[in-house]
């Protein structure tokens, strides 16, 4: 589902937004099993695509919050989780990072906290104590910055049902360690 909150500037450009991260969600998040919990979700389309026009920290804030109590508002069957998109803003890093504080804030002050939580995934998503071309760094490398919205319960039920989800993390690592730069440039021809 495409949703463009405000008006977005030229509609082209926000289709192939959404497709690129469409295309992004398919091959690398699904197709490299990085999130075992995605596909289910994917193939029920229950996962809705927000293409922010934000420009500043404070438009982003108050799209999240809409699309946080859009998400409250609708039954898990018809829709699980949301991928907010916001390509032009938040686009260095650092500034997305520390805004990260300012979500869980907001996550707070709804009395959403045990209810939702936030994925963050960025196009130069970096980990802690990591060089910036560590391969490792690709597991949370969405092609624009983006928040992922997630239902905590749905986040126990696939918990549950996986066995040894705590070694996702460490198994994904290793997924693109074996793939390689190269093989995460091949992922994307054709």
């Amino acid at each position: 589902m495409i949703n463009v909150l405000k008006p977005y500037p030229d509609a082209a450009s926000g289709a192939e937004i959404i497709a690129g991260t469409q295309l992004w969600l398919e091959r690398a998040v699904i197709g490299l099993n990085l999130c075992p919990f995605a596909k289910s979700v994917f193939v029920k389309k229950q996962v809705r695509y927000a293409l922010s026009a934000a420009n500043t920290a404070d438009e982003l804030l108050a799209e999240l919050e809409h699309e946080l109590m859009h998400l409250a508002d609708t039954a898990p069957n018809e829709l699980d989780t949301t991928l907010l998109i916001h390509p032009h803003v938040m686009t260095d890093f650092l500034d997305f990072h520390f805004f990260l504080g300012e979500v869980d804030a907001l996550i707070r002050n709804l009395g959403f906290e045990g209810v939702f939580q936030i994925a963050s995934l960025h196009p130069q998503y970096e980990f802690a104590g990591s060089a910036p071309d560590d391969i490792a760094n690709f597991t949370n490398r969405s092609p624009y910055p983006t928040l992922h919205l997630l239902r905590e319960s749905s986040i126990d039920r696939a918990v549950a049902a996986f066995p040894d989800a705590e070694a996702i993390f460490e198994r994904n690592i290793e997924t693109m360690e074996r793939l390689g730069h190269e093989g995460w440039k091949k992922l994307w021809l054709s």
